[in-house]
């Protein structure tokens, strides 16, 4: 909204940049900086590849403290968040299957690379959970995937529409017989001619896993799904 943008490199110099394109569906967005060159870019590694448990570096501003590296493991894998609420669970709001880990995260962090322990981008700092106590890392930070965002900036930078992955369905949390545990995605309602009609999906299915990783709820498929791009296949 006419704001500035001022990108800072290592060495302190620093450029103005202008918006090429966003993405307000995963919160990602592309920049470029103005009158710069000979940048050395940073190694973009894997995200489809990824183990709980590997060691990763937080790299970001938190409050403000510039360059400020934290490390971790990964937590979780395709855990659904939503930008800018990591604890909503609103059909309204969009989802992406994010990076969890307990390198520490702040309020500054979000854009700056999560990478692994050979240095290669594998997300991009995006959300915090605080558990409502207040604004600090408690430990739950949420990274965007790398191969979703290479996918969006890719489509960004060849001046095209981004487009995400969907099978055309409404789903609501599907619960085991104590009516508390979330086992799944109930599938109420399926868009005529999509891929998910297609494929025989029916209303009333209850989808438990894509491609042999667990589905435990709605917002799971749902960033599940949009991990991949449109035109891949996957076996539900």
């Amino acid at each position: 909204d006419n704001g500035q943008i001022t990108v800072v490199f290592q060495d302190g110099t620093n450029a103005s940049a202008s918006i090429v394109g966003r993405d307000i569906a995963t919160d990602v967005a592309v920049i470029k900086a103005k009158n710069v060159s000979g940048l050395k870019a940073a190694t973009l590694g894997s995200s489809s590849n990824l183990r709980v448990g590997q060691g990763v570096v937080a790299i970001g501003s938190p409050f403000g403290l510039e360059a400020t590296v934290t490390d971790g493991i990964i937590s979780a894998l395709n855990r659904p968040v939503s930008p800018g609420d990591p604890t909503s669970t609103s059909q309204t709001q969009t989802v992406f299957p994010a990076i969890q880990t307990d390198a520490a995260i702040n309020p500054g962090n979000s854009g700056g690379p999560l990478v692994d322990l050979a240095g290669r981008v594998i997300g991009i700092n995006s959300a915090i959970s605080t558990g409502g106590t207040g604004n600090g890392s408690v430990g739950l930070g949420c990274a965007i995937p790398i191969n979703l965002v290479r996918s969006v900036s890719e489509q960004i930078l060849a001046g095209k529409r981004v487009e995400h992955a969907r099978i055309g369905v409404i789903v609501n949390p599907a619960r085991g017989e104590d009516n508390m545990t979330q086992i799944g995605a109930k599938i109420d309602e399926l868009t005529a001619g999509s891929a998910g009609e297609k494929a025989g999906l029916r209303a009333g299915d209850i989808v438990t896993g894509v491609d042999g990783h667990p589905v435990a709820s709605n917002d799971g498929l749902v960033a599940t799904i949009r991990g991949f791009r449109p035109g891949d296949t996957v076996t539900l």
